[in-house]
């Protein structure tokens, strides 16, 4: 049993932040012969990834698994700051245990410790005390005799459990711990878990912390509740599968291992995969106009509050997203934004303004946050001034919601950049030169955005999400933006500019290794075979799409050839549009989309009624039927253009059967004019009425194309290009992949093969799930088709089938993306 000697404990330190302190208590542990120096960077290397603040003042840093060879033996340190040290905002710490685990012989010091988190005044008597020996003894031997006990009666077995032993070479110490956490708090059940006499709260850290689990330890995990059984065979797959035990782990196929970045970040949300290095450049800084005066007080505090709700909602679903893909240590930060939210200084300033020199609600706020940030900035305090940035990014998070417009023109790069912005709008995104874009980060967006999607097509690395914070780097600032973890490093050191150019290095073997076998068809390693096919949306496309490997076009939006003019396209324009790709792909078939028009896409010149929803109004087939003769003149051009090659026809938003009869009927009239062969017909998937009527669509319909980002919108019922919700919009959560499992199980009952063409097709993880789900095609960015290509190869259906099983049964976005 490892006890903690006094000679490793250090009274009375101070340190000047979390780095400082978290070197001096690694200088202990070198001192007492624990380990190497350069194990010190790795208990640095942690917090990049992690949260190693446990409550009531109390941290315990320790490092990487990577970097156990540089411990010389198990020992742990202890440096107390009696003044505290800022850990995480809002966090404060004054007992530093600096942990190095060559085996699992600290957790008896852990399990002490948690039952010192337990106890405030205890804490607090540590956190002050002038004898190492209180430290050493409260932490080697648990409590004091004559302490009271702190173990309750043991609660009556819950009828449901199973036993399991824990493999873990650490036992369940802090971090897989969380992960059993985390898995257990998605579940409406009562949850436990037993070791020997002693049970606890499977959604408390504390508590299964202060069981002491250590290696080869049988626990019994139970509950109890309408979840019970689901909670149970989730937890133990995901004991039987390590809880995250390493952070090097293998990752789905096509996925990149996690990179442990050195400088300060900001955690968005990933969008489009790669990595960019290189000087910032404010693409757009948003002016955000608000009147200054305003007739009613009444109505402007009402609309104050409703929009300080509003942020704290949003700052919410932040954390919780940013938390659930990257770790609560980067997510802490939002929890501290919200905090400001709660500041009745700030608020009431705000308020006074508008009751009593009559301001509107956007004019007070700004200049009450305003006044507060700039007061915080002009501190000596490094730390406080610090605060003036966070504070700066809550208030604007409030301002943009008060917003009457945002304004300012957008700037151009004319040389290679990071873009950094507000958002972009399509046309901004589809103007942009990858040569020249370099990456995109954004503050807000989702990843099912029109920024996110574009991006994709060209192949820009980006982020999106990451906050109004991102609007303040100064241009030509050196940052790197790591596209595939969503993470904005801010601050590279020299260690972060050489892992950047070794990831691109390798990333571009790995692409040209991809280029060199694009041709090559995606069949997997047990024989089974899936069509990867491009998204396009312009005639000079179809070539690159077949010159990049893909094996046709799943989706050709043809939106392009109405919006930006001033009249529809004539039948001859649109013939010569689709033959010109029709001939590129010389022999291989192309999807052509009729008209999608309305929701998000506005055509002037058809006269579009305003409408309150337009994304439940006159949109995709609807306009079409409600508009035959614009119908019937591209019908026409694509029967025409069919004469060259082969071409399927896609109604999009199909959402009831006599839509797609009547859109049948009304083809099939103009085929007949035409005098052109019959081609295949499908239907997008976009709806859940269409998804729950598969089967009778089926029997119409030669094939079915799923949306995905369509069919995430309305199904969450969530606007993709929502400011506070687009976050939420994610393709794989388990309520869409059970929509897109109904839809193939329908069409294959009817001997139909079924195709997705939204953001999850080219998504790493997806590509897997989709596969396992028996989705026969992928159509996807023609950026990605060769990675997901060389993904399917490297891929078994046995592997893909396994991983979309665990998906289905999953209970939210996140934990399906945290499957392995």
């Amino acid at each position: 049993m490892l006890s903690l000697d006094a000679s490793a404990v250090r009274l009375g330190a101070s340190a000047e932040n979390k780095t400082d302190a978290i070197r001096q208590v690694g200088q202990i542990l070198i001192d007492s012969g624990y380990i190497e120096p350069g194990y010190v960077d790795s208990l640095l290397a942690r917090e990049k990834v992690a949260n190693t603040f446990l409550g009531n003042g109390i941290a315990i840093p320790h490092g990487v698994p990577k970097d156990r060879g540089l411990i010389k033996r198990t020992g742990v340190a202890v440096l107390q700051v009696p003044d505290g040290v800022d850990w995480n905002p809002g966090d404060r710490v004054y007992l530093v245990v600096g942990i190095a685990a060559k085996s699992d012989e600290h957790l008896q010091i852990l399990t002490n410790l948690t039952d010192v988190l337990g106890d405030p005044t205890e804490a607090e008597r540590l956190a002050h005390t002038h004898n190492p020996v209180d430290i050493e003894r409260r932490l080697s031997s648990g409590a004091e005799p004559t302490s009271p006990t702190t173990t309750k009666p043991l609660p009556d077995d819950l009828p449901n459990h199973f036993d399991i032993a824990i493999d873990s070479p650490h036992g369940l110490h802090a971090r897989p711990a969380t992960a059993l956490v985390d898995i257990a708090k998605e579940f409406d059940a009562t949850i436990r878990v037993r070791h020997g006499d002693r049970a606890g709260d499977a959604k408390s850290l504390i508590a299964l912390l202060n069981l002491g689990i250590g290696s080869g330890a049988t626990i019994r995990v139970m509950a109890e509740g309408p979840d019970a059984d689901a909670a149970l065979t989730a937890l133990r797959e995901a004991i039987e599968a390590g809880l995250e035990e390493e952070e090097d782990a293998p990752v789905a196929g096509g996925e990149m291992a996690p990179i442990d970045w050195e400088g300060r970040s900001i955690a968005g949300v990933a969008a489009s995969p790669g990595l960019a290095a290189g000087p910032a450049w404010q693409y757009q800084r948003g002016k955000i106009v608000v009147a200054a005066t305003a007739r009613d007080p009444s109505a402007e505090l009402t609309r104050l509050d409703r929009a300080i709700e509003g942020a704290k909602r949003e700052l919410a679903e932040l954390y919780e997203e940013v938390k659930s893909r990257y770790g609560a240590g980067k997510a802490a930060i939002f929890r501290a934004h919200a905090e400001f939210l709660e500041d009745q200084g700030i608020i009431e300033a705000a308020k006074t303004r508008i009751r009593d020199a009559s301001r509107s609600a956007g004019y007070a706020w700004e200049q009450s946050y305003g006044q507060q940030a700039k007061d915080l900035a002009a501190q000596k305090d490094a730390l406080l001034a610090a605060r003036a940035v966070d504070l700066r990014d809550v208030g604007r998070r409030v301002l943009r919601l008060l917003a009457e417009r945002i304004e300012d023109a957008p700037k151009l790069p004319d040389t290679p950049v990071i873009l950094v912005a507000d958002d972009l709008s399509p046309s901004d995104t589809a103007k942009l030169d990858p040569a020249l874009a370099l990456g995109i980060c954004t503050a807000s967006g989702g990843p099912t955005s029109h920024t996110a999607i574009i991006a994709r097509s060209l192949g820009i690395p980006a982020l999106v999400g990451a906050g109004d914070s991102v609007l303040e780097i100064a241009d030509g600032t050196d940052i790197v933006l790591d596209g595939n973890s969503g993470t904005l490093v801010l601050t590279p050191t020299d260690a972060d500019r050489a892992t950047a150019e070794r990831v691109q290095a390798d990333m571009a073997n790995q692409r040209e290794e991809e280029r060199r076998a694009c041709y090559q068809p995606a069949i997997m390693t047990d024989g089974a075979r899936v069509e990867v096919v491009a998204n396009i949306a312009a005639p000079e496309e179809a070539a690159r799409a077949v010159e990049a490997g893909g094996e046709g076009v799943g989706l050709l939006r043809t939106e392009f050839l109405f919006l930006g003019r001033d009249q529809a396209p004539t039948e001859e324009e649109q013939t010569d549009a689709y033959t010109t790709m029709v001939e590129a792909l010389n022999g291989l078939p192309i999807i052509i989309r009729t008209l999608d028009i309305g929701g998000d896409k506005s055509v002037p010149y058809m006269s579009m009624p305003v409408e309150e929803n337009p994304f439940l109004g006159e949109r995709g087939i609807r306009l079409c039927l409600n508009r035959p003769e614009l119908f019937r003149t591209q019908l026409r051009a694509i029967f025409r253009a069919s004469k060259k090659g082969p071409v399927r026809i896609m109604f999009p938003m199909i959402s009831t059967l006599e839509e797609l009869k009547r859109a049948k009927a009304l083809t099939e009239e103009v085929r007949q004019e035409i005098g052109a062969d019959p081609v295949e017909i499908g239907i997008m998937i976009e709806v859940p009425s269409a998804v729950m009527m598969a089967e009778e669509l089926a029997a119409e319909a030669d094939f079915f194309s799923v949306g995905s980002n369509d069919l995430t919108q309305y199904c969450l019922a969530i606007d993709r290009m929502h400011p506070m919700l687009s976050r939420q919009a994610d393709g794989l959560h388990p309520a869409v992949l059970r929509m897109i499992d109904q839809t193939v199980k329908a069409a294959e009952k009817a001997g139909k093969w079924v195709g997705v063409c939204g953001g999850i097709a080219g998504d790493p993880r997806g590509v897997v799930i989709l596969t396992g789900l028996g989705v026969k095609e992928l159509s996807v960015s023609i950026p990605s088709i060769a990675a997901v290509k060389a993904q399917i190869r490297g891929l078994s259906m046995e592997k893909a089938n396994d991983l979309a099983k665990r998906a289905l049964a999953c209970s939210n976005a996140a934990a399906v993306r945290r499957l392995r």
